[in-house]
């Protein structure tokens, strides 16, 4: 029987305890200050990281892993008798990080036991679908199984997230379509999201102030969800108690079976800068 080994890039935002609970493989990218260099949410944490970002002169910058360090942790893997990878990443539309596990598999001879997986997302919405491919394989799932699940995750789900500027995700060249309400936002709430096919962000509405933003969340999530049961994933850049209020908002609209809190790593806090407040919802199966 084949045995299922979940990898990911560390801007699934996974922390640590979810990662050894569920044997899941982390490759990290990196961020520089200056001369300085961590590791993504291994020599760097994500409450450093915004400690850091404060006190920085200047905007940091952040780099994919390279081949050698994907070859490295599939190596080790398929050490494992009767061991297949899935190895799923941050969309290639925002990084090279998906090429270079691309890459690896190549200098691995195109070994079939790896399967590569471009999540068109970032953050918490390939975290999930780790996580859940994860438990279905200890549960006895197999390759395909698990490839299939990751599809339905992402079928079922939902994101959208405010960010407190649009300067971050300016900077640093991954605005994509919402450029075009750079500019143009004082006291302007813009709510962004991630398109399910081309993984680039996108702008969905602006409205003045975060209450109003979450309110026209909800009635977006309405259109889609109905009464559905939903699950509820937030992920946020010091902006905790944000997130727990929008999660009142939306249980006194969904019935909600469970909610997550999730912190931004380094890398996506990079891109997005602090107070960015994302939800992701995904409707429960009948």
């Amino acid at each position: 029987m084949v045995k299922v080994r979940i990898v990911v890039d560390s801007t699934a935002d996974l922390p640590a305890d979810v990662r050894e609970r569920l044997g899941i493989e982390m490759v990290p990218l990196k961020v520089h200050f200056g001369n300085e260099t961590y590791l993504d949410s291994v020599t760097l944490s994500s409450r450093d990281f915004f400690d850091k970002l404060a006190a920085a002169k200047e905007m940091p910058t952040t780099s994919q892993p390279s081949p050698a360090d994907f070859v490295e942790t599939y190596k080790k893997l398929l050490q494992e008798p009767d061991t297949a990878i899935i190895s799923i990443h941050l969309s290639s539309a925002f990084s090279g990080t998906y090429q270079s596990a691309v890459l690896a598999k190549s200098l691995l001879e195109g070994e079939p036991n790896i399967h590569l997986v471009d999540s068109k997302s970032a953050s918490l919405g390939f975290g999930m679908m780790a996580i859940a491919a994860a438990e279905a394989a200890a549960n006895g799932a197999g390759v395909e199984e698990c490839l299939e699940l990751i599809r339905d995750i992402k079928e079922r789900t939902q994101l959208y997230f405010l960010v407190d500027t649009l300067e971050y995700l300016h900077k640093n060249g991954r605005i994509g379509r919402a450029s075009a309400l750079f500019g143009s936002l004082l006291n302007i709430k813009p709510i962004l999201s991630i398109d399910a096919e081309e993984g680039v962000i996108f702008p969905v509405d602006k409205v003045r102030g975060s209450r109003k933003a979450m309110g026209r969340i909800v009635d977006l999530l309405r259109e889609k969800f109905g009464g559905s049961e939903v699950d509820v994933t937030f992920v946020h850049a010091k902006a905790l108690e944000g997130a727990q209020e929008f999660a009142g908002v939306l249980k006194d609209t969904f019935a909600v079976r469970r909610t997550a809190y999730y912190e931004l790593g380094p890398v996506i806090g990079t891109h997005v800068g602090p107070g960015t407040l994302g939800v992701f919802v995904t409707s429960v199966k009948a």
